[in-house]
């Protein structure tokens, strides 16, 4: 019985989408892979995470170098529930995979099919830069004068001066300290909010 149980979950589990810049920020991406992996551990509804790029290798903020699993030319978005987009810095090559034009016309597919899209920091910014949260609202990372900010509001988008932003299918965030709840907040979009509080709860967050 628990086999078959298994096999049902494993044949109906979600599955995200994370996409992975030049230059993104470890601890951003990292709130993705914990929070959805622990789901495969405990409770009801499992998601897998798939890492894709626009590179076999990348190099991350810090100088970690990965590997993400998925050829970006191997995308199928129907084969995805949702996009998790962490940050990265400017400084480190993020902006040159995250305003690339392939990945802006990923974001709009996934938003055509009304799939939720989350991100963290300025991994608003490419949401932001596909032309999707025109007219909408959404928040980014707030320091260094401000500017993303500034350069969000002339996207289009009504910039929000708060922690957490959810409009609709799109979830963005001011920091990195933030990552963990735009995770919980994904979790809780894909499933229910009594299985996130059962997550929470095997993690310790109490």
């Amino acid at each position: 019985m628990k086999v078959f149980i298994t096999l049902v979950q494993t044949q109906f589990m979600k599955r995200v989408l994370l996409f992975l810049c030049q230059g993104f920020e470890e601890l951003e991406a990292g709130v993705f892979t914990d929070v959805l992996g622990w789901t495969r551990m405990e409770g009801d509804h499992p998601i897998e995470v798939i890492t894709a790029g626009l590179r076999s290798k990348l190099k991350c903020t810090w100088n970690m170098i990965v590997e993400p699993e998925m050829a970006f030319e191997d995308i199928n978005v129907d084969d995805y529930d949702a996009l998790a987009i962490p940050g990265g810095f400017e400084e480190a090559g993020f902006y040159e995979h995250a305003y690339d034009e392939r990945f802006l016309a990923l974001i709009r597919q996934f938003n055509e099919q009304g799939k939720t899209i989350a991100s963290v920091c300025v991994g608003a910014m490419p949401i932001g830069k596909s032309g999707i949260l025109k007219n909408r609202t959404a928040t980014t990372y707030d320091l260094s004068g401000g500017h993303r900010r500034q350069q969000l509001t002339e996207m289009g988008v009504n910039v929000l001066d708060q922690r957490i932003v959810v409009d609709d299918n799109v979830i963005t965030s001011t920091g990195p300290a933030t990552g963990i709840d735009v995770a919980f907040t994904l979790l809780e979009k894909l499933t229910s909010p009594e299985h996130v509080k059962e997550i929470k709860h095997h993690m310790r967050f109490e």
